[in-house]
C-alpha cells in the first residue's frame, strides 16, 4: 500500500478546519527534466521547510520536493501544541544518557520552541501562538510525579515555567472530571500548524528555494553527487536531506525499519459561545493528558474545539473519524453529547521506538530527521535548521540528536505493524483499565 495516496486524493489537502481556515500558497509547479542543485530536500513539512529556507539564508541552491503539496502531510494536520523538552521527559533521559547529555537535549528542544515562535512571528503571525500547555493527569496516582517534575526543572535545570495543578485548579481550568491534577507549562503553546507551514514555504520561496509540489519521490541513488528521481525529472544534487516522516514509504528502508508511519484523528466542533468555551478550557490554553493514546485538545480562534485523540489498527483511516473521536471527546467533555461536528480528519505521523527523534547521516552527503512521535512542531523545525547547519559543516548539533541510537523496529519493515497493533491494544486497555 502507498501511503502518501492510502487516505488522501492526490495532491489536495484534506477537508480539516486547518485547510479551511488557511490561504495556501503556490501552487508550486511539479518537477521536470533534469536539475542540478546544491540541495535537495525530500518532504515540505515542517522539517523541509525549515531545512531548505535556512540553507537558502546561508546562500545554498535549493530545491523542495513534495509529492502532493507544501505542509499537506501531519505538518498541517496536528494538534498544533508547540510543547517543550523533548518527548521523553528530563528524568527518563537522565536515566537512559546522564544528566550532561540529557542537558545538552533539553537545552536543543529548548531553541526549538524559541526558534518556532520567532519563525512564526517573522513569517506567519496569523498562526496565532498562544502560551500554555496544561498537562493533565487520567490518574490520581500520577499527580505527585508532576508536582515533583515541575520542582526538579525549577531546580536542576533552572526553568520556573512549569507549575503544579491540583485537583481543583484543574477543574477550574479545564471544566473536566476526567482530570486529578497535573501541571501548566506557559513556557509551551499552540498555533494555527497549516498557516506556519505555509508562511514557511513563501519565506523560503522569497529566499530562493525552488519548490515543486506533485512531484514524487521514486529513487535516491547516493553518490557524490546523489541523484534524486521523480516521474518527470531527474535532479543532481550535492547533498540531499530526507524530511519525509512518517510518509517516507520504501525510499529509505534503512530509516523506514525505525520511523513507523501511524495515524491519529482530529475533529473540530461548530464555535461556541465565550462562555461555553470557558467552562471547557479557561484561558487560551492547549491540554494534553496523560493516557498512552492521548488525549489533546484546545480552542481555535473562532471558538472551536479542536479535539484530537482515538486509536486506529491499519494504515487506512476508519470511514466514519468523527464518530471515533466523538467517543474519547464525551469521555472527558460528557456535556458536550449535542455538540455538531463539522470537521473529521486523519494524519499520518512517524514514531520510533524509544520516541526519540531519529537523526542520522546515511551516506557522506544525505541526512534524515524525522520520527518525531507526536511531537514534532518545534523539533521539527529545529531538525531543518540542524540539518542545514550539518551540510554547511556544522554538525555538532545535529550529531547530538543522532548520538541517541534508534533502534530498529523489531521484525522491520514486515512485522512493525502487527506488533504495534499488539502493543497499542495492551496501552488502550491500560489506560481504561
Amino acid at each position: 500500500m502507498d501511503i502518501l495516496t492510502a487516505n488522501d486524493r492526490s495532491g489536495e489537502y484534506p477537508r480539516s478546519w486547518y485547510a479551511d481556515s488557511a490561504e495556501a500558497p503556490g501552487p508550486y509547479p511539479a518537477a521536470t527534466g533534469d536539475l542540478t542543485c546544491d540541495v535537495c530536500v525530500v518532504g515540505a513539512g515542517f522539517t523541509g521547510l525549515s531545512a531548505a529556507l535556512h540553507l537558502a539564508e546561508r546562500g545554498y541552491d535549493v530545491v523542495l520536493l513534495d509529492a502532493h503539496r507544501v505542509g499537506w502531510g501531519a505538518s498541517g494536520r496536528n494538534g498544533g501544541q508547540v510543547g517543550t523538552g523533548q518527548r521523553l521527559d528530563q528524568d527518563e533521559l537522565e536515566k537512559m544518557v546522564g544528566q550532561t547529555r540529557a542537558r545538552a537535549f533539553w537545552d536543543l528542544a529548548q531553541e526549538a520552541v524559541a526558534l518556532t515562535k520567532a519563525l512564526a512571528a517573522d513569517h506567519a503571525p496569523e498562526a496565532g501562538f498562544a502560551s500554555g500547555i496544561i498537562h493533565a493527569c487520567h490518574r490520581a496516582r500520577l499527580v505527585p510525579h508532576s508536582r515533583d517534575y515541575a520542582g526538579k526543572m525549577a531546580r536542576d535545570y533552572g526553568y520556573d515555567l512549569i507549575r503544579p495543578l491540583d485537583r481543583e485548579e484543574m477543574r477550574h481550568l479545564v471544566g473536566s472530571p476526567a482530570y486529578h491534577g497535573g501541571d501548566i507549562d506557559m513556557g509551551g503553546g499552540h498555533l494555527h500548524p497549516l498557516r506556519y507551514a505555509f508562511g514557511l514555504a513563501r519565506a523560503g520561496a522569497a529566499k530562493g528555494v525552488r519548490i515543486h509540489e506533485h512531484s514524487t519521490v521514486r529513487k535516491i541513488t547516493e553518490g557524490a553527487p546523489a541523484l534524486v528521481e521523480t516521474d518527470g525529472a531527474k535532479i543532481t544534487a550535492r547533498h540531499v536531506i530526507l524530511a519525509c516522516n512518517g510518509y517516507l514509504g520504501h525510499l529509505n528502508r534503512r530509516t523506514a525499519a525505525r520511523v513507523m508511519p501511524i495515524n491519529n484523528f482530529i475533529v473540530a466542533t461548530e464555535p461556541m459561545s465565550p462562555q461555553a468555551r470557558d467552562a471547557l478550557i479557561r484561558g487560551n490554553h492547549a491540554v494534553a493528558d496523560s493516557k498512552f493514546v492521548i488525549n489533546y485538545f484546545r480552542f481555535s480562534e473562532d471558538n472551536r474545539l479542536l479535539f484530537g485523540g482515538a486509536e486506529s489498527y491499519g494504515y487506512r483511516f476508519p470511514a466514519d473519524i468523527a464518530a471515533l473521536v466523538r467517543k474519547p471527546m464525551l469521555e472527558i467533555y460528557p456535556q458536550l453529547a449535542g455538540a455538531k461536528i463539522t470537521h473529521a480528519w486523519g494524519g499520518t505521523l512517524g514514531i520510533t521506538l524509544n520516541r526519540m527523534p531519529h537523526f542520522e547521516r546515511l551516506a557522506g552527503n544525505v541526512l534524515t530527521a524525522s520520527g518525531y512521535s507526536g511531537h514534532g512542531v518545534a523539533l521539527a523545525t529545529l531538525g531543518g535548521k540542524l540539518a542545514a547547519e550539518a551540510i554547511a559543516g556544522q554538525a555538532e548539533r545535529f550529531d547530538v540528536m543522532a548520538s541517541l541510537p534508534t533502534r530498529p523496529f523489531p521484525g522491520g519493515v514486515t512485522l512493525r505493524w502487527p506488533l504495534l497493533v499488539l502493543a497499542m491494544v495492551w496501552f488502550s486497555l491500560r489506560d481504561r483499565l
